[in-house]
């Protein structure tokens, strides 16, 4: 009876009154006094009025937060925010950005609303993916009249053809065979904590029916990897500098890169549902990290000065500098590694390992592609290290001696170009050292491989196979480096077969670092990395390399160690060339075997003369 009466109660309020009564909740437990209080403060400095009623405009928001113009980014941004105000009743949107709007705003930007719903899913990627989409009146009105088939109708207008090409495409953009919830676990969340689960029965708009525009998805990733570095209270005019012209076109490329894991642009105008959710989670997993500290902004007033004395004639302190943000986010750059390339590896590794916290270990251009040189400048790290590689696609077949005798070493070329574009770029992070093999890899399950270009894609470790790493010299039949291939057999076990196993999703690189391959065997069901969740289909990529670098997270308690273990094996090889070799006093080499044990007693090393 209870339960009933709580029930009709429930009905009976209004959308306003439990927004009202979740703003006044966020703000009691997702805030601290000191934080409301600023919060307060800058949204009255910010604020315009109309009737008494107080409200933030576009232009507004775009200036407090330094977002740059010449991204073309504030129209979006203001459209996520006006979204995002009406939380969680999203049929209500556009919402006014009124100051109990902005507060569902910057609680959901910053995350903060995890204190609060605890029940529910805690992700806002839904929440992130309706904010930024348009919805499609058309297809709406498609869908009641033919149903669920108008998806297949729309995104596969070739389907009827009795004729089809076997051109691979990305299999997320094709009609998903799930149909996609239209509920939002975060908005049912909030509802659920304010016992008025019955009011979201109003809904939203089908969320099938609804699609971010490419355009509008690429100026966001422009935005979203310029601010990737951001610390808390960090401006973001110190960055200006990567909106340069060079830099710009630079970070065009890389969000480039980045759309294309969402959407082939080329067949498709806007990334659908199914899409974002296959992406975000495996490959761009911190995609939206950035947004936390440009939106906690708005908790910290500039009015409120707590270094003002009493005095008004006495000047106040000048603010401290932060030994952190004075730093270089990338101490130099390299020939792949950049300030946008560091943005986008921070979407799938976390951005502290990163920025400010990397240095350049090993680069071919600079030490040489070789082994050996790799060997000495990266072994004895003992922190998470980076390789990139980067390279132009080999002609099929090839042209050259040396294109020709590399694929002479491996199996038959069977799968088509993995893009059309000519440059790729590869990558791996390691969070164990290197160190040689000779019959087993070595990684762990957190090791991953992935691709930066033209496609963004991250590809997992399986916790089965383990062939993670091999760094095999000779006598191996196959010497070289790779990742996700079985180790190579020694020469005298490797007559029966003059190829390199390839793993099926892998990356192998030959001993003299001129060639390479990524293998994406999709029809084997994956090997060490797990397959690809967007490109569901067999593809390779053989190229030979460009630019290869290895960088070292870590800073300098990390060079040191390194400087020590390599001045360490430097004493335990000069003290082994004494033993070998004679030092030229008989009497001290003689002691020093004896010490050994290698002679004295009734054992003889044989002569010392």
């Amino acid at each position: 009876m209870g339960q009933t009466h709580s029930g009709e109660s429930s009905r009976r309020v209004t959308t306003g009154q439990l927004s009202h009564e979740l703003a006044l909740r966020f703000a009691k437990r997702c805030f601290t006094p000191l934080e409301l209080y600023s919060f307060q403060d800058v949204f009255r400095s910010l604020a315009e009025y109309q009737d008494s009623i107080a409200y933030l405009k576009e232009d507004t928001i775009a200036r407090f937060l330094e977002i740059p113009d010449i991204l073309g980014a504030s129209s979006i941004i203001f459209q996520m925010v006006s979204y995002l105000g009406a939380f969680p009743f999203g049929q209500d949107a556009p919402a006014v950005l009124g100051f109990e709007q902005m507060i569902m705003v910057v609680v959901i930007m910053t995350e903060r609303y995890q204190r609060v719903l605890k029940r529910g899913s805690k992700d806002r990627t839904k929440l992130l993916f309706r904010s930024l989409a348009v919805y499609d009146r058309r297809e709406a009105q498609l869908e009641e009249k033919f149903g669920n088939s108008v998806d297949a109708m729309t995104e596969n207008p070739g389907a009827s053809e009795s004729h089809r090409s076997h051109a691979p495409g990305f299999a997320i953009d094709s009609a998903g065979d799930d149909e996609e919830e239209d509920d939002d676990d975060l908005a049912l969340a909030a509802l659920e904590s304010l016992d008025a689960i019955e009011v979201f029965k109003q809904g939203d708009a089908p969320i099938n029916q609804a699609s971010i525009p490419s355009d509008n998805l690429k100026k966001l990733i422009m935005l979203l990897l310029l601010i990737a570095p951001l610390g808390t209270q960090e401006s973001l005019a110190r960055h200006a500098e990567r909106l340069s012209r060079d830099h710009l076109e630079g970070l065009r490329k890389t969000a480039d890169n980045i759309l294309a894991a969402f959407v082939n642009v080329e067949k498709f105008p806007g990334v659908k549902i199914h899409q974002f959710n296959t992406v975000i989670p495996i490959s761009l997993p911190f995609l939206f990290n950035g947004f936390n500290p440009l939106f906690e902004h708005f908790l910290f007033s500039k009015n409120i000065d707590f270094t003002k004395r009493k005095d008004p004639s006495t000047p106040s302190p000048l603010p401290p500098v932060d030994p952190i943000l004075d730093q270089p986010l990338l101490s130099q750059v390299g020939e792949i590694l950049d300030l946008n390339v560091l943005s986008q590896l921070s979407f799938f590794m976390p951005g502290d390992t990163l920025f400010r916290r990397i240095r350049l270990l090993y680069s071919g251009g600079d030490a040489g592609f070789s082994m050996g040189s790799f060997e000495t400048k990266v072994f004895n790290w003992r922190a998470p290290t980076i390789l990139l590689v980067s390279g132009n696609r080999i002609a099929d077949p090839p042209t050259g001696s040396q294109e020709r005798a590399f694929a002479g070493t491996l199996p038959p070329k069977r799968f088509p170009d993995g893009s059309k574009s000519t440059q790729v770029i590869f990558g791996v992070y390691l969070s164990r050292p290197w160190r040689q093999t000779h019959k087993e890899c070595f990684g762990e399950t957190d090791t991953l491989l992935f691709q930066l270009e033209p496609v963004h894609e991250v590809f997992h470790a399986s916790t089965i196979n383990k062939d993670y790493v091999s760094f095999a010299k000779p006598p191996s039949a196959h010497s070289g480096i790779a990742f996700g291939c079985p180790h190579p057999k020694q020469k005298q076990t490797a007559s029966l077969t003059s190829h390199m196993n390839l793993g099926a999703v892998s990356l192998l690189l030959d001993s003299s670092f001129e060639f390479g391959v990524f293998t994406h065997n999709y029809t084997s069901g994956g090997g060490a990395f797990h397959n690809s969740e967007t490109r569901r289909h067999d593809w390779q990529d053989r190229f030979e390399i460009e630019s290869m670098e290895v960088w070292g997270c870590g800073g300098d308690e990390e060079a040191e160690q390194q400087r020590q273990r390599w001045a360490w094996e430097e004493r335990e090889a000069e003290a082994r060339r004494r033993v070998n070799l004679g030092t030229g006093d008989i009497e001290a080499d003689r002691a020093l075997l004896e010490m050994a044990g290698i002679i004295g007693g009734n054992r003889s090393g044989g002569s010392m003369n």
